[in-house]
């Protein structure tokens, strides 16, 4: 199977019931995504699929051989940190750090939305949805932080927003 994984085709060969998640992480090394609940529950392994979060726990690797797959590796690196992974560093939004490739990875997914002008459960505008703490937090809340990093994740968050011109719209 070929997969487009961080804009590099790469191939693997596993069972056709395997995870997106088992196979990035166990057939192509890719370990920087986290198995943490295998049940969808906990957002350790949320990953973008063509731009949108999922949980990469909870889909067939087979379903996605023709989308373009980023995962945490694919956002930055140690060397050239993406803005959102330079603000959960300022931030000291990762505390232990096991969901933190999750969280960002859903950070970045949550702010296209809004960018988009996706309303939430908690939009109290369907036209035109806001940015505030119960926005962030309940677009965030399929990632669990077991260390309870919350208010430094949010504090991440709303750096990143606020650099772009089209989200601090929003959270006027």
């Amino acid at each position: 199977m070929h997969f487009t994984i961080n804009g590099a085709t790469l191939n693997a060969e596993p069972d056709i019931r395997a995870s997106l998640l088992d196979v990035l992480r166990e057939h192509l090394g890719l370990t920087g995504t986290k198995k943490g609940c295998d049940h969808g529950q906990c957002g350790a392994c949320t990953v973008l699929v063509n731009g949108r979060r999922i949980n990469s726990c909870l889909t067939l690797a087979v379903m996605h051989q023709d989308d373009d797959i980023m995962t945490i590796e694919g956002l930055g690196t140690p060397d050239n940190l993406s803005p959102m992974q330079a603000a959960f560093v300022k931030a000291d939004g990762y505390q232990c750090g096991y969901c933190t490739p999750g969280q960002i990875c859903s950070a970045v997914g949550m702010l296209d939305e809004v960018a988009k002008g996706w309303p939430s459960h908690v939009s109290a505008d369907l036209a035109r949805p806001g940015f505030d703490d119960d926005e962030i937090s309940e677009r965030m809340s399929g990632n669990l932080c077991r260390c309870s990093a919350y208010p430094n994740i949010v504090d991440a968050i709303r750096e990143v927003a606020a650099a772009d011109t089209g989200l601090a719209e929003a959270a006027e």
